[in-house]
């Protein structure tokens, strides 16, 4: 039946790999989330988005403030990829 609870143990087997994976598997983001490489795309990426803007024909106090909200956003992602969710105080 599709509603049956699996065994204890079968449960006890999966929390343990959860348990051994999970950070191996959050340190290895945060790795490439932080690496210089991740930071010169960062600094490509938000100066190619200025550079875009200004060919738009924005003026060039809007296109940077707009280049600063661009890099806050990521910025903000990069911090929520950093502090993840306690499993154990959802739970409770």
């Amino acid at each position: 039946m599709p509603n049956e609870m699996p065994p204890a143990k079968e449960i006890g087997e999966i929390l343990e790999t959860v348990t051994s994976k999970v950070p191996m598997l959050i340190t290895g983001l945060m790795d490439t989330l932080y690496s210089p490489e991740a930071g010169k795309k960062m600094g490509q990426s938000v100066g190619a988005m200025y550079k875009e803007l200004l060919e738009a024909g924005i003026p060039e106090t809007d296109a940077l403030s707009m280049a600063k909200e661009y890099m806050i956003s990521i910025k903000s992602i990069m911090s929520s990829a950093n502090n993840p969710v306690n499993v154990n105080n959802s739970i409770n």
